[in-house]
């Protein structure tokens, strides 16, 4: 690898770790600074359904921003808009604003999150091919991936270590303060390298082709179509329940200001986030199709929620957690490789954004739903009713299944072509 290519990962490696860092600041706290904010649950959860509400409507208008004016400008306008969104969020905070103010914060923290997402992987992807780098993208990816999860895993603890010591306002203030020296390292160390600004298209006419080019390869799509509806429910559930661990933890350990024990539901989502990215590879092989772990995960995980919600001991709670936080983050390479691989490529970008779309909107409606069960019976109910909504993502899965997309049973071995599956005798003996 040459000079430049390894300068370049290392300031790709240099923005997860900062991004990540900051974000994982306040998801350990997050809910429970909501609720002492003045929120009842239904609110809390609602405000963070607004949040979703933001990143569904400025995924693809701020994608343009990133082709059409630059990826670097798109950074930078993301740490902006994320820092001055979280000091708005400690300013209401403290003077216990009312919910329509937390609900446009909260659309406008999607905002900032949206400059983000595609932006970065973009351009390093171009500024790799601009310095001639001929190794391995996945290893690139790999590495960034593992270094978010070990910076999701301390800032997570931090933050709750850090509210239990202060006040539940001061991770927003760390995380405002990380994201300003993003800024700067950006500034000084992100350039746009093989890649120009294309300004030729209007807006309007680049949104069109992207929602064109969304639906005909995506909904048009039969197997990457049943596997989108799914996303909803699996995504939507995935949303609510991170954010509710928090209080639900609290309130089966006794103890309403052990915030550092809050903070567990974030650590253990990082530390399944870098174990299941090395599990997924192993998970896959044990199964012929890629559906079958898809379907599969879908419904252990779904059992493990509802058990999650009906235990009334801490450490059940803790194991329960762990297990549902690995079975999704080792399912979600398989289902990004199912789904790349049904893709064109001149599509793929598109059609994943398009996905995403699609699970955000998934948390729009089912966290504030899950919000008001947690407010009228209790957070154990709402995450049992979650295991039971999370279930109804099966049938799209099989729906999906039943197309009988090369894709499901491909094999991508390192460092070789995708090979296809073992002849229909070696399937049958699996």
């Amino acid at each position: 690898m040459n000079t430049q290519a390894r300068r370049i990962q290392g300031i790709y490696i240099t923005l997860m770790l900062g991004n990540t860092l900051a974000a994982s600041f306040i998801w350990g706290i997050n809910t429970l600074f909501l609720l002492d904010a003045g929120l009842s649950n239904l609110e809390a959860f609602a405000a963070n359904a607004f949040f979703t509400v933001g990143m569904v409507l400025f995924e693809v208008p701020t994608g343009v921003v990133a082709d059409t004016v630059g990826r670097r400008a798109s950074y930078l306008l993301g740490t902006v808009t994320l820092s001055v969104t979280t000091a708005l969020y400690y300013l209401m905070w403290q003077i216990s604003a009312p919910f329509w103010a937390w609900a446009v914060v909260s659309a406008l923290l999607g905002l900032g999150f949206t400059f983000f997402s595609g932006a970065v992987e973009a351009w390093l992807v171009d500024a790799l091919h601009f310095a001639g780098y001929e190794g391995s993208l996945e290893a690139v990816f790999g590495r960034g991936q593992m270094v978010s999860g070990v910076a999701m895993l301390g800032g997570s603890v931090a933050g709750g270590v850090i509210a239990q010591a202060t006040t539940l306002g001061v991770p927003f203030l760390f995380r405002a303060g990380v994201l300003v020296a993003m800024f700067v390292v950006a500034y000084v160390l992100m350039k746009d390298l093989g890649f120009t600004p294309d300004r030729s298209t209007s807006t309007g006419r680049v949104v069109r082709g992207i929602w064109s080019a969304s639906i005909e390869h995506g909904l048009r799509n039969p197997p990457v179509r049943w596997v989108m509806l799914a996303a909803p429910f699996t995504s939507g559930v995935s949303f609510y329940t991170f954010y509710a661990l928090q209080p639900y933890l609290l309130e089966l350990y006794g103890d309403p200001d052990a915030y550092s024990i809050a903070g567990l539901a974030a650590a253990v989502v990082a530390g399944a986030q870098v174990v299941g990215g090395y599990l997924a590879p192993h998970f896959r092989r044990l199964v012929h199709k890629r559906t079958t772990a898809l379907i599969g995960g879908t419904l252990v995980s779904a059992v493990a929620l509802g058990v999650l919600g009906l235990t009334e001991v801490f450490w059940v709670a803790l194991a329960l957690l762990v297990v549902w936080a690995l079975i999704g983050s080792a399912e979600m390479p398989i289902r990004q490789a199912y789904l790349n691989d049904m893709i064109p490529s001149k599509q793929r970008a598109t059609v994943l954004s398009f996905d995403s779309l699609m699970g955000n909107t998934g948390g729009v409606v089912i966290q504030p739903a899950l919000g008001r069960a947690a407010d009228v019976y209790s957070y154990g109910t709402s995450l049992a009713l979650g295991g039971a909504i999370q279930l109804i993502a099966a049938p799209f899965l099989i729906g999906s299944r039943r197309q009988h997309s090369p894709a499901d049973v491909a094999v991508t071995v390192p460092g070789s072509p995708a090979v296809t599956a073992p002849p229909p005798d070696e399937e049958l003996q699996r």
